[in-house]
């Protein structure tokens, strides 16, 4: 390859940069925790390269690449640091916009995961990113996490190949409604516990937190554990899909805390029917959710998003947010059920396929743009 002398390196902090996602944007390099979260640029030149330092354990990053709105590329990063290519050859004087993202969720499970950017190299010039018209925020398990999007159906191996931004209901959502966007979702994970009953494996316990899930003393030098800004980016809507794993967890043998010897379980009675009493918890750990969340956004549309992966605790759902409604006053939450996974349009680990990612952002766009409007008529 002919290598370009013209090209210049620049910081993170001395360009023109977008950053999308929660992070601590203090941080040189500049973590990129959840998925779909981005560093996106406007230049021109013929050649833009990325410089990033990347490490695991044992699940690798992934990451993805647009060019002008269009996805290019989507590869396994390797660990070490060192130059990517995003595009090379093109008209010098055109402005391409470039998004470089993160592909792959916050792994709770490899504290050892790291993608960070330093900069960039180009031989062109950096311009402002503008914000797009509207602020969404998910929340949600592996669904929102993008598992099954990649994949041949019969796929059965939990990798971070199969997890994806790129070809997720939420970034859909977001593109069709011209919506910047910001991701928190953990697979297996729940509103109260995990789907093999761990009742700290739930999203609750890490909102506040910029990426609360991880751990480590290099996460915490990353800035992952500190308190999230939400007055920084205020969202005019947040969807959660969550349920999913909470709903397992009443099927699943106890679990037990090694460390404490304590158990914890959600129970079925004889007759195949939900504890009440265990119902009943699932349900005030929602009502506490909603509340949490409208007193860190006190403006936004909050929409509880349920059904792709089953409907078995779509009426404790409501139920909860009716209670919760009646509590608070609060008239600005609602709840949307989504359109379930069929044989046809199931993904790789039988999670939802990208077809069926299509279905529920279709439901989840219409929707939207029908709260939103009343906001700006």
């Amino acid at each position: 390859m002919i290598e370009n002398k013209n090209l210049k390196y620049y910081s993170i902090q001395e360009i023109n940069c977008k950053i999308h996602g929660r992070t601590d944007e203090t941080q040189n390099p500049l973590p990129l925790f959840w998925n779909g979260s981005a560093v996106e640029v406007n230049v021109t030149g013929s050649e833009l390269w990325i410089d990033l330092e990347v490490d695991f354990d044992f699940l690798e990053p992934w990451a993805g690449c647009s060019l002008n709105g269009a996805f290019v590329s989507r590869q396994m990063l390797m660990a070490g640091r060192y130059k990517l290519c995003l595009f090379r050859n093109m008209s010098k004087e055109s402005i391409k916009n470039v998004r470089f993202f993160r592909e792959l969720q916050a792994m709770s499970e490899d504290d050892g995961n790291h993608l960070l950017v330093h900069g960039f190299y180009s031989d062109g010039t950096f311009f402002p990113v503008p914000d797009r018209t509207y602020k969404l925020e998910f929340v949600g398990d592996s669904i929102t996490s993008g598992e099954g999007t990649y994949g041949a159906k019969k796929e059965e191996d939990g990798l971070p190949m199969f997890m994806s931004s790129s070809k997720n209901y939420a970034v859909m959502v977001s593109e069709a409604i011209d919506a910047d966007y910001r991701l928190l979702s953990q697979g297996g994970w729940g509103v109260f516990c995990s789907w093999d009953n761990k009742p700290y494996e739930n999203l609750p316990s890490c909102y506040e937190k910029i990426c609360g899930l991880l751990k480590g003393e290099a996460n915490e030098k990353l800035g992952a554990l500190k308190p999230y800004s939400f007055s920084s980016w205020q969202p005019d809507a947040i969807i959660i899909n969550l349920g999913t794993n909470d709903s397992s967890a009443f099927h699943q043998p106890a679990w037990h805390d090694p460390v404490t010897g304590e158990t914890f379980k959600q129970h079925l009675l004889p007759d195949g029917s939900y504890d009440p009493s265990d119902l009943e918890r699932l349900k005030q750990a929602i009502i506490h959710f909603l509340a949490f969340i409208r007193r860190n956004n006190p403006n936004s549309f909050i929409i509880w998003a349920y059904g792709m992966a089953g409907y078995e605790l779509t009426l404790p759902i409501v139920e909860a947010i009716g209670e919760y409604g009646r509590q608070s006053k609060d008239k600005k939450v609602s709840f949307l059920q989504l359109p379930a996974t069929t044989d046809e349009t199931v993904g790789s680990r039988c999670h939802p396929g990208p077809k069926a990612h299509e279905q529920a952002a279709k439901i989840l766009t219409e929707y939207l743009k029908t709260l939103l409007e009343t906001v700006t008529k």
